[in-house]
């Protein structure tokens, strides 16, 4: 079956969608979840990164563009309309890859070793090697790569990996988020944040055409 590749989500939609995986496998008996349940997951203070503080209207805006492209349903229930992923089927992916992507939906980058270990109770992973072939299948695949492995921290023994559900990650974005941000973060800071990082991508997006056409005329290979 061909897949059609999906647009870059916002921050609060790959938000939705991850709280709606982790709470189908930690509080089963109330999945699929009201919107009150969905909001209280998405700014939820632990396990999270970044912390956001999303109102009422923006989490179900977010549901709504996201049954779109049917990644959300609605489930059953009597009076309360209820929310479930379909996160599996719609990206074609094994359980294991999409514990892994829910993870780095929640958390943000990881190594493979935090990622085993925060992905526990969504899947247990036996070693970290585990948590690499995934991550690999992930990066390789032909539909559409869902994650990328970022540049080596300096210090670092790990590389760290990010998905690319919102689009490409900005490493100057990245390095600048925590320390630039005193308490919780708004959708609305995020969104000014990353219509940066899109300038910026443009901008780096201009500059490899033009190296590469300048390299073209000089007879010498880009280096990609």
């Amino acid at each position: 079956m061909s897949q059609s590749p999906l647009p870059a989500l916002s921050l609060l939609e790959t938000r939705v969608l991850g709280v709606l995986v982790e709470k189908q496998h930690t509080v089963p008996d109330t999945y699929p979840l009201s919107l009150n349940s969905l909001l209280a997951g998405c700014n939820q203070k632990t396990s999270r990164d970044p912390v956001i503080s999303a109102t009422e209207d923006e989490v179900q805006a977010a549901v709504d563009h996201l049954k779109s492209f049917s990644l959300v349903m609605e489930g059953s229930g009597n009076r309360v309309t209820r929310y479930e992923h379909n996160v599996n089927r719609v990206l074609q992916l094994p359980a294991q890859s999409v514990a892994i992507l829910t993870t780095l939906m929640l958390r943000g980058p990881q190594t493979p070793g935090e990622l085993r270990i925060n992905c526990e109770r969504i899947y247990k992973f036996s070693d970290i090697s585990s948590v690499e072939v995934f991550l690999n299948e992930l990066r390789d695949r032909l539909a559409a790569t869902l994650v990328i492995e970022l540049p080596r921290r300096p210090g670092s023994r790990e590389n760290r990996w990010a998905h690319l559900l919102c689009g490409a990650p900005a490493a100057e974005a990245e390095f600048a988020l925590p320390s630039a941000v005193n308490g919780d973060i708004t959708v609305g800071e995020l969104a000014a944040l990353k219509a940066n990082v899109a300038r910026l991508d443009d901008e780096v997006a201009q500059l490899k055409a033009t190296v590469a056409k300048l390299c073209a005329e000089l007879g010498v290979p880009s280096g990609g």
